[in-house]
C-alpha cells in the first residue's frame, strides 16, 4: 500500500511552497494506486490522465501527482483532459485496467473556506509569502482525512491502452543549427528545418 505521508516532504520540496492542492494530489494519487494495486512507476507502466484546465485553482493538484505515481512530463506519462475539475484517472497498461478519483465537493469547499484562501491566496498573496500556522493545518486535514470522507474512488473498469509509436529519429535543422525530432521537421526552399523556421518568412 503507498502512505501519501511518506512522500509530503519531498513533493513539497519538489513542489516549491506549501499549499493544500499539491498533498490533495498525493491522496488521489495513492487511492487509485492501492485501488489498482500497484506501485509507482519508474517507467511508464502508468499512466495518468488530470483534469485540470489552465488558470485555475489548486492546479498544484498536478504536481502531487506527479511525485506519488511516477507519470511526469519528461515520461510522457501523464496528460491532460482539461475539463476543469480535479479528478485523476489512472490507468495500468499491462493490465489494461484503471480507476478514476477525484476528491469530493465537500472536501474542497471545505478548503476553499479557509483563511489561506480567503485572506491570502485569493487576495493575490504568492503561497511561499503564506504563513506557516496557516497552511499547516490544512495541510494536516488534506492528509488525515479519511479516503471515504475525502475522495470519490471508483470501481476497477478496463481501459484498453493504446501505446503511441515513440521517434528516435532526428536532424539538425538547416536554418538555426538545433536538434529537432523527424517528426517536427518541414521542407522549406529545399532545406530540412524545424518548425519555428518554417514559420519565418
Amino acid at each position: 500500500m503507498t502512505n501519501p505521508k511518506k512522500w509530503l516532504e519531498f513533493g513539497q520540496k519538489f513542489h516549491g511552497h506549501k499549499c493544500p492542492a499539491m498533498p490533495n494530489g498525493l491522496r488521489v494519487g495513492a487511492a487509485a494506486m492501492n485501488k489498482l494495486g500497484v506501485e509507482r512507476t519508474g517507467d511508464s507502466f502508468l499512466h495518468a490522465i488530470i483534469e485540470i484546465g489552465e488558470n485555475h485553482c489548486a492546479t498544484c493538484f498536478a504536481d502531487g501527482i506527479q511525485v506519488i505515481t511516477g507519470c511526469t512530463l519528461g515520461k510522457g506519462n501523464i496528460e491532460k483532459n482539461p475539463l476543469g475539475k480535479w479528478g485523476l484517472t489512472l490507468i495500468d497498461k499491462k493490465t489494461n485496467r484503471a480507476v478514476r478519483v477525484v476528491p469530493k465537493a465537500e472536501s474542497m469547499i471545505a478548503t476553499k473556506d479557509t483563511p489561506f484562501f480567503k485572506n491570502y491566496r485569493m487576495k493575490g498573496v504568492p503561497p511561499t509569502q503564506v504563513p506557516d500556522e496557516v497552511v499547516e493545518p490544512l495541510i494536516a486535514k488534506v492528509m488525515d482525512t479519511p479516503d471515504e470522507e475525502l475522495l470519490n474512488i471508483s470501481e476497477v473498469f478496463e481501459y484498453k491502452w493504446k501505446e503511441p509509436s515513440h521517434s528516435f529519429e532526428s536532424f539538425i535543422c538547416d536554418e538555426c543549427g538545433e536538434m529537432t525530432v523527424m517528426q517536427y521537421g518541414r521542407i522549406k526552399h529545399g532545406k530540412m528545418v524545424c518548425m519555428a523556421c518554417a514559420e519565418k518568412p
